[in-house]
């Protein structure tokens, strides 16, 4: 059989390009259409392993990526939102969720791929309406997806005549553990299970495999995608760590069990295609959806196991920052005012401790360039934006009730408070920014300027633990000290300056480093302007 190797690679790869660029326009096109809801549905619908699955069912179909839900689990759980056992079920969900993608695939309108294209280009280039070029980018990556596959089909349609392959496939047959490998292996290298299933199913379409020779591979895929999480894991906190394992050992478990029964597994699937009149590709989905149900039905009693488990593998603490409140029981807002703003008070010091923690690492990071510092950062910064939203909520209820005037008084100084916390949050947020700019363009700023820089955080960072004090105490003195520190700050930000200017003119430094330079400092006065508001609130000014 004559065909040409080059025309086989070249429509293979480059089916498989668009294909994964489909793949990632329509995870992408969906997640802007669902906007902060995907996030809302893993926070609110997890508070049972159940709720678990179904919220990793529905992620995973608008991601588009089983990864990508792993991914944002992985960060609710870091952020304290979620406890481990909720994140196995919505891990356990997203390995469901990911076959829609092979079931997409399963409906075959290949023919009219180019005109999907089109449709979604022109959404995307006509329309300057955000949410239409959400849904244009949509349909752009649904057509890719179908356009990628085409391609690959026509690239390996050869290949059922090539003897080498058929031998491959034969072996494949013959022990299942060596097609495994081949699926993990492809899956790993080309970092997505819908891409490498959507190659099998089109195998499984031109001939070129057995059905008993592409299950086994379909479950290597199941385990290759894991790794994507593995690899986001590497060098985060232990609940990341953790939830990446848990998605390994689960797919490995189950892979492990359909082996041990693939005769009758192969025998169900055929059944399956007898009866439903399947086309292949349609057949291979219903493998991939059958194994992901049935490995979630034999494993979800066994939650309690499986976090035992992997805990025991990978001991430590699950949260580094927690972004819900500790003191805001709705029940005190009922009883007595006085008392819930109190308790309103316990959660804005402790806000006000985080925007220093947050402040620090931010601070850490200016001198290190180390990113766990920054993602700290970023982190405390989420967390502060959440407990804003919730303070803010709790001060709304209980401004509902009768209020003396003394306590509407507090009450409006801890609204301001919050909101002055909150923007010292954006404002380290923004030094971590302008540090990811200066590592990514090279950027040198001077030993001057490095020192200037240093003086500047030290006084910054003391006059916001002294406002938090302050507030905390309802300490005048210290009230008083934050307002001179202030002033300082303000000197020292006009001084900084004048030196940096000088340093231009003399040409020692560039005019990025100076925009940089000057861009911290200009931040760092804000949040002194924020911590003075603090600190005003104590003196009742």
């Amino acid at each position: 059989m004559d065909f040409d190797i080059q025309t086989l690679i070249f429509e293979f790869i480059g089916g498989l390009g668009i294909f994964l660029i489909g793949i990632k326009y329509m995870g992408d096109g969906l997640q802007k259409i669902a906007g902060d809801k995907l996030r809302e549905i893993l926070d609110k619908f997890t508070s049972n392993p159940f709720m678990g699955v179904l919220a990793g069912i529905v992620v995973t179909i608008l991601l588009q990526t089983s990864t990508g839900t792993t991914v944002l689990t992985i960060g609710l759980v870091n952020a304290g939102f979620m406890t481990f056992r909720q994140a196995i079920g919505v891990i356990m969900g997203a390995n469901i969720g990911t076959t829609v993608t092979a079931f997409i695939i399963g409906i075959d309108i290949g023919a009219y791929a180019l005109p999907i294209v089109a449709l979604g280009s022109f959404l995307i280039f006509f329309f300057k309406h955000p949410k239409v070029g959400n849904v244009g980018q949509t349909i752009f990556g649904f057509g890719a997806l179908f356009l990628g596959l085409e391609l690959m089909s026509s690239g390996m349609s050869p290949l059922r005549s090539l003897e080498a392959f058929h031998e491959l496939t034969v072996s494949m047959s013959s022990n299942p553990v060596l097609g495994v490998v081949i699926g993990t292996v492809f899956t790993l290298i080309v970092q997505s299970s819908s891409a490498t299933i959507g190659v099998l199913q089109t195998l499984f379409a031109q001939g070129a495999i057995e059905l008993n020779a592409a299950l086994p591979v379909l479950f290597g895929d199941n385990i290759g995608t894991t790794i994507t999480a593995v690899l986001a894991s590497l060098g985060a906190s232990v609940a990341a760590k953790r939830a990446a394992a848990t998605h390994v050992v689960f797919n490995v478990v189950g892979t492990t069990i359909v082996l041990l029964f693939l005769t009758i597994f192969t025998q169900y699937i055929s059944y399956l295609q007898v009866q439903l009149n399947l086309n292949p590709e349609m057949t291979i989905a219903f493998a991939h959806g059958s194994f992901n149900v049935m490995n979630t039905i034999i494993q979800f009693p066994f939650i309690g196991a499986l976090a035992w488990l992997v805990t025991k593998m990978i001991p430590g603490q699950d949260t580094l920052i927690e972004y819900k409140p500790k003191h805001l029981d709705p029940i005190f807002i009922q009883q007595s005012s006085a008392l819930a703003l109190d308790q309103a008070k316990s959660e804005v010091i402790r806000m006000g401790e985080y925007a220093y923690k947050g402040l620090e690492e931010a601070y850490h990071y200016v001198t290190t360039q180390s990113t766990k510092h920054s993602e700290m950062a970023l982190q405390v910064e989420g967390a502060l934006n959440n407990l804003d939203r919730k303070i803010t909520d709790y001060l709304i209820e209980i401004s509902a009730g009768s209020l003396t005037e003394a306590e509407s008084a507090k009450h409006t100084s801890l609204m301001d408070t919050v909101r002055d916390i909150e923007r010292i949050g954006d404002h380290f947020e923004n030094v971590v920014e302008l540090i990811d700019y200066k590592i990514s363009n090279k950027v040198i700023l001077t030993e001057g300027a490095i020192e200037d820089l240093n003086n500047m955080f030290d006084l910054t960072l003391l006059t916001v633990k002294q406002a938090v004090d302050a507030l905390d105490k309802m300490d005048r003195e210290a009230a008083l000290e934050v307002v001179q520190k202030e002033d300082q700050i303000d000197k020292m930000e006009r001084q900084y300056r004048k030196k940096h200017i000088i340093r231009m003119n003399e040409g020692l430094c560039s005019g990025s480093a100076g925009i940089v330079f000057v861009d911290i400092i200009s931040n760092l006065e804000r949040i002194g302007d924020h911590a003075v508001n603090i600190a005003e609130a104590v003196l009742g000014e």
